[in-house]
């Protein structure tokens, strides 16, 4: 089951309003139980779902509960509101720590979380803007996001909008094409209402990334591509929360988050296999204990 009795769930303005008038320390801790109650209930849908990416999304999850719960102009209520910061996943097979963070905010039921991957369910293994609301684009296919992303940007520019587009990628999802074309447009539009956030665990399915087509020294390549690099601890709140700061140089801002994949599990961190294995009831409960 998952856990619905956590203190203001739902409520996201309210959590909101305490996390931003919080001192650093206070601050941490608030966003600390978000991502930790995210990361439960990530493990229970796919306990009970049988299948999900648990790994990929245990390491995006402070990612995510910096963005959503700090970062973003978003509207829970108005999930269309015009002036919206735009927020695409673009390692759409992390859809479990999306839906986990959507729920919490209030874009829908946590009872919903229930029927991850469920026949007919609005919660598919990719989530998908017709279904699901928070989700600006479908995705799933790697390489995809991103380029969604720079016409979001563009198109905010056009229409003269106060909205900001982020885009969250997958490290092993840097390894495709459309991903470095998409990165020069970008910065020949100096699109500084664009940021993007690469979630660098250094794990993809079946290897390390260094193993499979090498990235390093990725923040290097991304300054020579026209980015404004800022290379941080992606599990450290303070550090997240600073990355995301309006451009200092007119050019997109590309955030490299060092991460660890499974973050938060012991025997889930930093193993290749837990990519998108399941865990036994067993683990279920050793892992929930670990993450309470």
């Amino acid at each position: 089951m998952i856990d619905k009795d956590v203190p203001q769930i739902g409520r996201w303005s309210e959590w909101r309003e305490r996390i931003d008038a919080a001192q650093d320390a206070d601050r941490d801790a608030l966003l600390h139980e978000r991502a930790q109650w995210t990361r439960r209930a990530t493990i229970t849908m796919i306990d009970k779902a049988k299948a999900g990416h648990i790994g990929g999304d245990f390491s995006v999850t402070d990612i995510l509960t910096v963005l959503f719960n700090h970062v973003l102009r978003i509207d829970p209520g108005n999930p269309d509101w015009a002036e919206r910061d735009r927020f695409i996943l673009s390692k759409g097979h992390c859809a479990a720590a999306l839906y986990s963070t959507l729920a919490w905010c209030g874009f829908f039921s946590p009872d919903e979380l229930e029927t991850f991957m469920a026949p007919l369910s609005a919660l598919n293994g990719h989530p998908n803007r017709r279904k699901v609301p928070g989700v600006e684009t479908n995705t799933g296919p790697l390489g995809h996001g991103l380029p969604v992303g720079v016409g979001a940007a563009i198109a905010a520019r056009l229409a003269n909008g106060p909205e900001r587009v982020f885009v969250v990628l997958g490290d092993g999802e840097m390894q495709e094409g459309s991903n470095w074309e998409a990165l020069m447009s970008a910065a020949h539009y100096q699109l500084d209402n664009l940021f993007i956030t690469i979630d660098r665990n250094r794990l993809q399915q079946g290897a390390r990334t260094e193993d499979t087509n090498g990235l390093d020294p990725l923040p290097e390549k991304l300054a020579a591509f026209g980015w404004e690099v800022r290379e941080v601890d992606g599990h450290d709140y303070g550090a997240l929360i600073e990355a995301y700061q309006p451009s200092t140089s007119g050019k997109p801002v590309a955030v490299v988050a060092n991460t660890i994949k499974g973050k938060g599990v012991s025997f889930i961190e930093d193993r290749v296999e837990w990519h998108h294995k399941v865990p036994t009831a067993e683990q279920v409960e050793l892992a929930l204990k670990e993450l309470s």
